[in-house]
């Protein structure tokens, strides 16, 4: 990848811009000189406001008043201007409905009720991590990381096991792709594709419910009324994304940060790191999906800088998980630090409500490769998705040594014993 260290003709539009490029640079430059910058219009639409300090992003994202998520929460559907599931979608929603909805979908998501479901995480977890080890060459992002996520979340809408592979390839394709030369069409194509298999799933659950989010949304009542088809085959959408394409990207990130820095590999691997602080610098570091997106309800400042009433503004986590001002060595990966008050999951009303499931799947993770592995090492070169609003690995090549299995050296580009 190439650093990018100014503004130049970077195209934040553009899911190639990246892979390409290296931005950590870029985002330095902005939070210094220009915290609030203008991007300009591309031929995918029209120009948008870009926050990148922390102190900014954490105070635009708990304001719902000044602020809607009601066109969208994505440049994909913002440049259009408008967003089908706004007013419906739990992300892409305001108070009061939002809060409403927010309170039905919160039973599913509790910890009380998340206990067996984090019991069957654990044991997954650590049979994919065994599988892979015994195997030694792995993709940790397509063998380990792909699968955890997305039977967390199919197990709690209930998908049939038959589904599954499916669903995980039109999960991978819809706001984000394995292949550079994906179109637009190909991301629209699977979304149809999963609202399509919701629809039915939903007619079928509510004349004959289960023990499901897909029933729950079904059957109950929001607000005094029942939900929509359309507002159930959504969230649903939305659920499965959210629940599988974020902390699979995590996943995959957090082990790529292990073999980097292979100093903090050996905290995690002796037992010297807290798996709980471990997990937060993970979700710090990798922040899968890098801004959430507003459109401003009024005219409004934002460190000075004046936004014009339906203007754009995209609130950047990534670049504020980085920020100087919030956070001591950001640029270095510390399983230590604490306090950790990274935005990986919004801020104010839109906190990602599978904030919990998400923790609990990366200490599973993690827990899983303190025990059952002695080393972690290169063995190709990882691929980056191609996507605007997530960034991290579709491939990650790796060997995975025993504990106790000698022959490899910790340095660059391995992490072992």
């Amino acid at each position: 990848m190439n650093s990018v260290a100014g503004l130049g003709s970077i195209d934040l539009t553009d899911p190639h811009t990246y892979v390409r490029h290296d931005l950590s640079g870029l985002w330095r430059h902005l939070r210094d000189e220009q915290p609030v910058h203008r991007h300009p219009e591309t031929a995918r639409g029209p120009g948008f406001w870009v926050v990148s300090r922390y102190a900014d992003v954490q105070a635009a994202a708990r304001d719902v008043k000044r602020y809607t998520s009601e066109r969208g929460n994505s440049l994909d559907t913002l440049l259009l201007g408008t967003d089908p599931s706004g007013g419906k979608m739990l992300t892409t929603s305001d108070p009061p409905w939002h809060t409403h909805l927010r309170k039905l979908l919160l039973r599913s998501f509790s910890p009380r009720a998340l206990g067996i479901i984090a019991d069957r995480v654990r044991a997954s977890t650590d049979r994919l991590i065994a599988e892979a080890v015994l195997a030694g060459d792995c993709d940790v992002a397509a063998d380990v990381a792909a699968h955890v996520p997305l039977a967390t979340i199919c197990d709690l809408l209930d998908i049939p096991d038959a589904d599954r592979a499916e669903l995980l390839r039109l999960t991978k394709s819809a706001v984000s792709s394995d292949d550079p030369d994906a179109t637009a069409t190909d991301g629209w194509m699977a979304k149809n594709d999963i609202l399509f298999y919701f629809a039915e799933l939903a007619g079928e659950r509510k004349d004959n419910p289960h023990a499901d989010i897909v029933s729950l949304l079904a059957t109950s009542e929001v607000d005094g009324r029942y939900l929509s088809q359309s507002e159930v085959v959504l969230n649903c959408y939305n659920l499965i994304l959210g629940g599988d394409e974020t902390t699979r990207l995590a996943m995959a990130g957090g082990i790529d940060a292990l073999i980097d820095f292979p100093e903090q590999w050996r905290a995690l691997r002796d037992g010297e790191a807290d798996l709980d602080t471990a997990v937060e610098e993970v979700l710090r570091w990798t922040t899968p999906a890098q801004y959430y997106g507003r459109v401003a309800k009024q005219d409004l400042e934002i460190a000075g800088q004046p936004i014009a009433e339906g203007d754009i503004v995209t609130l950047w986590a990534g670049s504020a998980n980085r920020d100087e001002r919030a956070f001591d060595r950001p640029g270095e990966f510390d399983l230590g630090r604490t306090p950790n008050n990274h935005l990986t999951f919004g801020y104010g009303p839109h906190f990602c409500i599978g904030a919990y499931l998400a923790r609990v799947e990366l200490h599973a993770l993690l827990d899983g490769f303190r025990r059952l592995v002695g080393g972690i090492e290169r063995r190709g070169t990882p691929e980056r998705i191609y996507s605007t609003l997530f960034t991290g690995f579709s491939r990650l090549p790796v060997r995975l040594r025993e504990p106790g299995e000698s022959g490899v050296s910790a340095g660059a580009g391995a992490a072992s014993t």
